[in-house]
């Protein structure tokens, strides 16, 4: 794989997400710097990632970005099953913490606000982020995503509560 600079804006492959990503997942969700920015619990195991593909339905389109056959990040988009919110849908995304910066989540939050606007005809995407997280709120803000309200101390990280801020991009 080709070096980068960090402010070196580089594409991906993007795919349908499969069964044999599950470790090449799991090793990302473990990175410290993945795990900062969401919700989840160290030492992830792969079983755990097994079972999340498989119980993906038609409700999620969930991708991988590939750099070189290597697997760097992964997006998901999953539309609500209440009828009274399926022109919702909530959106997930988390690199390799070696690819930060780089474009790619750019490139898979992309692709998710387009089959979220041009296959699903949702009206609303929304998405949760930690308040400290600058980088992720300037990608979503670019997108289109506005600060919609603040759950303060509503994460817990590192030993810390966090607050966390809720997202949307509205399309009515």
């Amino acid at each position: 794989m080709t070096s980068t600079t960090s402010s070196e804006k580089i594409q991906p492959q993007l795919r349908a997400v499969r069964p044999s990503d599950a470790e090449a997942l799991c090793a990302i969700f473990n990175m410290p710097g993945f795990r900062w920015g969401t919700l989840r619990m160290p030492f992830e195991m792969v079983e755990q990632v097994e079972r999340r593909i498989a119980k993906s339905g038609q409700e999620t389109t969930w991708i991988v970005a590939e750099l070189d056959g290597k697997v760097v990040g992964h997006g998901s988009l999953v539309v609500q099953s209440s009828p009274r919110r399926s022109h919702t849908g909530e959106i997930n995304i988390g690199l390799d913490d070696g690819f930060v910066g780089k474009g790619i989540g750019s490139a898979i939050l992309g692709a998710l606000l387009d089959v979220a606007d041009n296959w699903r005809g949702l009206k609303r995407v929304e998405l949760s982020v930690y308040a400290d997280n600058e980088p992720a709120i300037r990608l979503y803000t670019s997108h289109g995503f506005e600060v919609e309200g603040r759950h303060v101390k509503a994460g817990f990280t590192d030993g810390q509560y966090h607050d966390l801020l809720t997202m949307a991009r509205l399309r009515f």
